[in-house]
């Protein structure tokens, strides 16, 4: 009986739990032991989602409710709509002179990698999984869903899922997520370590920075709490924008037909507060008050955002779900990251100039896992970003992020592909990716080096 359960059902004890977790997370990190295990591709969260699942309604000790998770997988919309308030508050705009094209084609590549996701979902689930399962075509979207959109898109479009008729979809979409991020994190571990053997990084001593030690000794509770509050406020204020504008925009979508309606009705409000926090950023440099933004705490509320959400997703994973469609995972597990590393091997050589290791890692971690595990490979194999890839990549995704990774193409694809059929799905998904391909080899002159 569920009343058996050690915790109660309450909205209380969930929200306790989550602060609980996100206390041992900010304190967690922060060990020695944590530290290092976050150096060999396992971040601590993954570590508390993993325990998390073992005592959750599904796991083998079944410690929590489902009342309980169930309060936790409502908390993934706005976990992830501080990482993106974040994601742009924090840092400086960046001056573009210069990253035109190295910006391009750091968005071409994610363009590539998006698109292709979708174009071997559709090949894995056309032609290779077993006629023994229960095949659903949106099956197709799955890799894209989880591995560039991670565990909130994965909830947001599992709504979309079960209004189609595929309601396990929004299982297969977490898992699909757990399954991107342990890879984002080991193999790309794996490639830092082989970077740092054959001396292709910029991995040396990390600096600390001045700001982060004043953070650190420097504290006056009054003050701190002050700084606290302002930065708070703006997240709140970068997400009250975006808000504003899906609502804007869902609005308009009453002069649109049923199927239009509904698609729009169906985007997130992600890539609208990144605007948001583009917004506000912007406006605070040309009016010189950055002093009111720390990017320590910016920095800090993104990462335990994404560390409560991958937590919270995992802890409400339903295992026997996943475990009859575990062939499935595997597969597309298997045949996504083949193909993001293919895809990115092939602009590292043919498209980008220089620095074309970090260029490829963070996009690996970002299409693979989230945002997150981009910016953390990145921090590790360039800790002082000698590369310069971070304004490139942070510029890149103001861009990306509106199409893919959630974005409208994201939102779009279960529902187009329930409209034209798997089959044309695949092949336009595959001729975009090439066509995206083709334009970043000849934008770059690379013909000559086909040839050499």
């Amino acid at each position: 009986m569920e009343n058996s359960n050690i915790f109660s059902n309450s909205i209380f004890v969930s929200i306790a739990g989550l602060l609980i977790i996100g206390f041992l997370l900010i304190f967690g990190r922060r060990l020695k032991f944590a530290i290092q295990l976050e150096r060999f591709g396992l971040p601590i969260a993954v570590i508390c989602g993993i325990v998390g699942i073992l005592i959750g309604p599904y796991g083998i000790f079944n410690f929590l409710s489902k009342e309980t998770t169930s309060i936790w997988e409502e908390s993934l919309t706005p976990l992830l709509s501080i990482v993106f308030a974040t994601l742009m508050l924090g840092r400086s705009i960046p001056d573009l002179r210069g990253l035109i094209k190295p910006i391009g084609n750091q968005f071409l590549l994610a363009l590539a990698l998006g698109f292709g996701q979708f174009f071997v979902g559709g090949l894995v689930v056309k032609y290779l999984l077993p006629e023994s399962i229960n095949v659903n075509p949106l099956m197709g979207c799955l890799i894209e869903v989880g591995f560039e959109g991670g565990h909130g898109a994965a909830a947001i479009i599992g709504n979309s899922f079960n209004k189609l008729g595929f309601p396990e979809g929004l299982d297969l979409g977490l898992a699909m997520a757990t399954m991107g991020l342990l890879s984002s994190s080991l193999i790309g571990s794996l490639f830092i370590l082989l970077g740092k053997i054959l001396k292709i990084t910029n991995q040396t001593e990390f600096i600390e920075n001045k700001e982060t030690k004043d953070f650190k000794f420097n504290f006056n509770i009054l003050t701190d709490f002050k700084v606290l509050l302002v930065n708070v406020g703006f997240v709140g204020l970068a997400i009250l924008i975006g808000v504003l504008l899906i609502k804007t925009i869902r609005l308009s979508s009453t002069i649109f037909g049923d199927f239009s309606k509904e698609v729009i009705n169906s985007l997130p409000v992600f890539p609208l507060i990144l605007i948001g926090s583009l917004l506000i950023r912007y406006l605070l440099e040309k009016t010189e008050k950055t002093a009111f933004i720390s990017q320590i705490l910016q920095r800090e509320m993104g990462i335990l955002s994404t560390d409560l959400l991958i937590f919270s997703a995992m802890s409400s994973l339903n295992l026997s779900t996943v475990m009859n469609n575990l062939s499935t995972i595997l597969l597309l597990t298997i045949f996504g990251l083949l193909w993001n590393i293919i895809c990115i091997a092939f602009f590292s050589y043919f498209v980008f100039d220089d620095f074309w290791f970090e260029k490829g890692l963070v996009e690996f971690g970002n299409s693979t896992g989230v945002v997150a595990s981009g910016l953390l490979l990145l921090r590790l194999a360039d800790p002082n970003n000698l590369s310069k890839t971070l304004p490139i990549f942070t510029s890149k995704q103001l861009f990306a992020q509106l199409l893919l990774s959630g974005g409208f193409f994201t939102v779009l694809s279960p529902f187009l592909l329930s409209r034209i059929g798997l089959t044309y799905w695949t092949e336009l998904c595959g001729a975009l990716s090439l066509i995206v391909i083709i334009i970043a080899f000849f934008l770059n002159n690379k013909l000559t080096a086909l040839f050499k």
